[in-house]
């Protein structure tokens, strides 16, 4: 059998992986990919540059392209530019959402959610999205997001809703006033990973009560607003992100009082994603 290429691409970073029968032949992280961001031109030149050199002329027979901002609309730009240095098939492009689907769910059915910087939530029935419900980013939705949790904990500061001590002890621990703060969430490119860069303070003071409060408070959102409009009793909930593996016992909690069940929680979807195809 020969060796497949699995890519799983964020607009930061992607994680290239060559697998054989389910085992990882070769690994590594390249730039992020997004046809939502780069042309077609700009997708083959990082592939042609950063990617295809260090694969060694592998006999890679398909290849299957997970990222973010690849829309069905978009499929076409990535599928090109991949096409350009790796004449196989098949070549197939889908979203994170889809990366998420077929790393929690794989051939069964299941609900599978995004939670890292951002959100995401379907329903799958092992071999499609069945429902959806829409994201729309930090400012509308993206409830549970590290983006939220940070745009909570900056809101609870300024507004002087932290305990006693934490609003300064935050401002000093990254340097921030509130005109840097606003400069950055509301002029500065990339608000949301500004926001979510606050992560590691809130799991780091996660038994104060006031923080406590705010990830009760965001995952519940997350649950009501999007999980429990599937059939979360009768499936699985299953999560792949940051924010979901290093928060798991505090989503756990809230699941079990929304009364949902949670069956995988995983970091990255990539390992899933090689069992998928083995």
């Amino acid at each position: 059998m020969n060796e497949i290429l699995i890519a799983d691409s964020g607009a930061t970073k992607t994680d290239w992986c060559v697998s054989k029968q389910g085992e990882i032949v070769h690994r590594f992280t390249g730039k992020g990919i997004s046809p939502i961001y780069q042309t077609e031109d700009e997708i083959a030149r990082e592939i042609g540059q950063n990617v295809y050199p260090l694969l060694n002329d592998r006999p890679i027979s398909a290849v299957y392209f997970y990222g973010s901002g690849c829309i069905p609309e978009k499929e076409d730009i990535v599928r090109r530019a991949i096409h350009r240095y790796f004449t196989v098939q098949p070549i197939k492009v889908y979203s994170d959402l889809i990366a998420a689907a077929h790393a929690l769910c794989g051939h069964n059915a299941g609900i599978a959610c995004i939670l890292g910087t951002g959100s995401n939530s379907c329903e799958w029935d092992g071999e499609r999205i069945v429902n959806h419900i829409p994201p729309l980013g930090f400012i509308l939705g993206d409830e549970g997001s590290g983006a939220v949790l940070g745009k909570r904990l900056i809101s609870d500061a300024l507004k002087n809703r932290l305990s006693a001590g934490l609003k300064e002890k935050l401002l000093d621990r990254y340097g921030l006033e509130q005109a840097t703060i606003i400069d950055n969430v509301y002029r500065q490119p990339f608000p949301s990973r500004f926001l979510a860069g606050f992560s590691p303070f809130i799991l780091e003071h996660i038994h104060d009560e006031s923080i406590r409060n705010i990830v009760d408070s965001c995952f519940s959102d997350f649950f009501e607003r999007n999980v429990m409009h599937y059939d979360f009793r009768k499936n699985k909930v299953n999560f792949v992100g940051s924010i979901a593996f290093h928060y798991a016992p505090y989503l756990k909690e809230v699941a079990a009082k929304k009364g949902a069940t949670i069956g995988k929680i995983i970091a990255s979807p990539m390992e899933g994603l090689i069992e998928y195809y083995a």
